[in-house]
């Protein structure tokens, strides 16, 4: 029996001749040819002011704390279930987190709560597109705009996915993304940061070049370059933007393909799984679907733990995901103690199941099938 992992990182043409030219090129450091071309077809493609290739997300958001001068005192407010970079970035400078939960139907943050959470030492709000699905952005821009507030896309699972139109990445004023192997597109590690209030991008490009107005002297802007702002090395090498750029010429067979495969499980599944107490994702009518990941709900931790494992028994790799932040081992004690019952319940009961570009429809119906049979037997 052959196992279906849970992820599978792919060639999907160019990649490795891309990587030799970037070698042959004879620069293989950060801002290469590669570099370029990615840059451009983020603008080009999804009207970002300036896109600016990064290490990871991590240090996309890392670098949105630069630029937003997050001190110590400011307030932040994160959403509990992601990933910890979301919140790491800010705590990093100073920051107090204050955690929000997530929707009943949905593990995007809850709109709904966010004004309340907001005091006079509050700078920004960080929305997570989960599941590359959007948040509610026109309530949380309306917010954030009154009070005056920074809104910071965490699309690391959020590429060519769209709210009402507008991709996202292209609506708060700052926003990350993620190349990392287990997103749509990717270059092993590698992030984005996407800058949409123009304000930012002359700070951004010092920032990202260790403090240094280095990519003003490479423009000729200047005649010698110098330490002018705090920053760190946040640039990748040529040769991870050449593999990205590789799939990033495929981005639309990519999706065509996953897309096919969220449906696939959905046709399967849909129909069964309410009666065992298991809901399916609920993408909103202002949003639109990546297939990024395809995930249930179950009913409760006993009936997910075993679930993961009769799939397990099959050869199938199915993962749960985040574990709430406030409750995490290093922020419990400094949590203000408010319920956060639905970040709760998806820590506890959401599964992930196998989705990657070269999973086939043979794969898929095995999945299903192992799904449906081990909920028969219990």
């Amino acid at each position: 029996m052959t196992t279906i992992p849970f992820n599978k990182p792919y060639l999907h043409g160019r990649e490795l001749v891309y990587i030799a030219q970037a070698v042959a090129s004879g620069k293989i450091s950060g801002d290469g040819l590669f570099t370029r071309k990615c840059h451009a077809f983020f603008e080009e493609r999804y009207g970002f002011a300036k896109a600016l290739m990064t290490t990871s997300c991590t240090d996309a958001l890392e670098m949105c704390a630069l630029l937003l001068d997050i001190k110590e005192g400011d307030e932040v407010i994160v959403p509990s279930f992601t990933f910890v970079s979301s919140a790491n970035a800010f705590v990093l400078r100073g920051a107090k987190l204050v955690f929000a939960d997530s929707e009943p139907n949905n593990p995007n943050i809850d709109a709904a709560q966010i004004e309340a959470l907001i005091t006079p030492r509050t700078r920004a709000i960080v929305v997570v597109h989960y599941a590359g699905v959007a948040c509610d952005m026109d309530r949380i821009d309306e917010i954030a705009r009154r009070h005056g507030v920074t809104v910071i896309e965490d699309a690391a699972q959020g590429i060519d996915s769209f709210y009402k139109g507008r991709p996202l990445g292209s609506i708060g004023a700052l926003s990350a993304f993620s190349f990392h192997e287990t997103k749509n597109v990717i270059s092993g590690e590698g992030g984005l940061l996407a800058i949409n209030d123009p304000r930012y991008i002359g700070r951004a490009e010092i920032i990202r070049e260790k403090g240094t107005n280095r990519s003003s002297f490479f423009r000729g802007e200047v005649d010698k370059y110098g330490w002018v702002d705090v920053g760190s090395s946040f640039l990748p090498s040529d040769i991870v933007s050449a593999y990205l750029f590789a799939q990033l010429e495929n981005l639309d067979t990519i999706q065509q393909r996953r897309k096919a495969i969220w449906q696939r499980y959905w046709d399967q599944l849909a129909p069964t799984l309410p009666e065992y107490g298991i809901t399916l994702p609920t993408i909103p009518e202002y949003a639109t679907n990546n297939a990024h990941m395809f995930y249930l709900v179950c009913r409760d931790l006993d009936q997910r733990t075993a679930l993961i494992a009769a799939l397990k028994e099959q050869g199938i790799h199915a993962v749960f995901h985040y574990l709430s932040l406030h409750d995490s081992p290093y922020f419990q004690q400094k949590h203000d103690g408010r319920a956060l019952p639905h970040s709760d319940r998806y820590t506890n009961c959401l599964v992930r199941l196998p989705l990657f570009y070269e999973l086939s429809d043979a794969d898929v119906d095995r999945v299903t099938a192992a799904i449906l049979g081990a909920l028969q037997r219990r």
